[in-house]
């Protein structure tokens, strides 16, 4: 129903390409975090660098490199990268394997890869 004189919104659902089963709809993901992130041991560090460490990303502008969990499939985690701004999904790609290279604009500011 169209109300007058109020903003439309439009909505749209990101299809996220499980390397595992396949495209599928966002409703079926749950985000886990920037992908490439080394676990540090957390009894070397100190209560400031072990924040630091939970809190603190680089969220650049973007592709980014994240991990991503089909909990509504297959229950695997994987990683994906998706550009922070567009949000258009580059290549996914299982934990643990060779990270391909960022679509577009390799080294963007605040960029890992």
């Amino acid at each position: 129903m169209e109300r007058p004189g109020l903003p439309t919104k439009i909505y749209f659902m990101l299809h996220i390409p499980c390397p595992h089963c396949g495209l599928r709809n966002e409703t079926e993901f749950h985000y886990g975090a920037e992908a490439g992130v080394a676990y540090p041991d957390p009894n070397a560090l100190t209560d400031s660098e072990w924040a630091k460490y939970l809190h603190i990303r680089a969220n650049p502008k973007g592709w980014l490199a994240e991990r991503w969990v089909h909990f509504a499939g297959c229950g695997r985690w994987f990683s994906l990268w998706r550009n922070t701004i567009t949000h258009e999904i580059g290549p996914a790609y299982p934990p643990f394997t060779t990270q391909p290279k960022a679509p577009g604009n390799i080294g963007q500011e605040g960029s890992r890869a």
